[in-house]
């Protein structure tokens, strides 16, 4: 299994990075993960195109999680000779606003949606998806995704969480929510994580590499990982344009 970060910033994208988008790969299965602002570029410029991505999978219903679904249906429908209809994974109405920025029917052969309550555990490809329901502004997905005999997890965006540990209960790879390196601003503190909590719960669940995501545009990179490795004494990055991780 192999993880593929195209963007990791969070709220908006800037000149340097798009916002939340993942790649994950297991024997040639390429699993999106939230498609968000200016994300289908940096695909685009990886892949080549957009045919190779097998299926999607949306934690939560935030533009910067999924805006960009809607490009990368239009970009196979469009084409001259469209591909087979995309499996799309999200929350049950996440991804209702996105699908509806088309007139009604325009992409309908361009996907195929199967829509789950977080706390299902599905199937994609050669992926077994687990899933939790971890607090945020709207309903949000935490994933553990487990293929090849290695694990990933994912907390979508999430606010402090008991079940943050679980999800990633001996995970290869955690990529986790860490909007603020140290302190979460008061009214949104039940909704978002810092880097250093992020890493306590990786601590506890004895991940093996911490990956920090969605941190707000701005924030100094270093920083962030100072304040991750103070509670993780792990492998720790940020996730980045064109940083690749291998689970397993």
């Amino acid at each position: 299994m192999r993880l593929d970060v195209l963007g990791g910033c969070g709220a908006w994208p800037t000149a340097r990075q798009g916002c939340s988008g993942y790649v994950v790969d297991s024997g040639g299965f390429r699993l999106l993960i939230d498609p968000g602002y200016a994300t289908l570029p940096r695909l685009w410029e990886r892949e080549g195109g957009v045919d190779g991505i097998d299926a999607v999978l949306v934690s939560h219903g935030h533009p910067d999680h999924c805006a960009d679904l809607n490009p990368l249906l239009r970009a196979r429908d469009l084409s001259d000779e469209p591909p087979e209809a995309l499996g799309v994974y999200a929350p049950v109405g996440a991804v209702d606003a996105v699908l509806a920025l088309d007139k009604p029917g325009m992409l309908a052969d361009a996907y195929d949606l199967h829509e789950f309550g977080p706390g299902q555990r599905f199937e994609i490809g050669p992926f077994r998806v687990d899933t939790w329901l971890l607090p945020h502004f709207v309903p949000n997905a935490g994933v553990r995704l487990s293929a090849e005999g290695a694990v990933l997890a994912y907390t979508g965006d999430t606010g402090p969480s008991e079940d943050v540990p679980r999800l990633a209960r001996e995970a290869d790879v955690l990529l986790s929510e860490a909007t603020y390196p140290y302190e979460v601003p008061r009214a949104d503190a039940d909704f978002l994580l810092t880097a250093h909590l992020a890493g306590g719960y990786a601590t506890r669940a004895g991940a093996g590499h911490l990956v920090l995501t969605h941190l707000w545009p701005g924030t100094d990179r270093d920083v962030a990982l100072e304040a991750g490795a103070a509670s993780f004494g792990g492998t720790l990055s940020v996730a980045e344009p064109g940083l690749v991780v291998p689970a397993g």
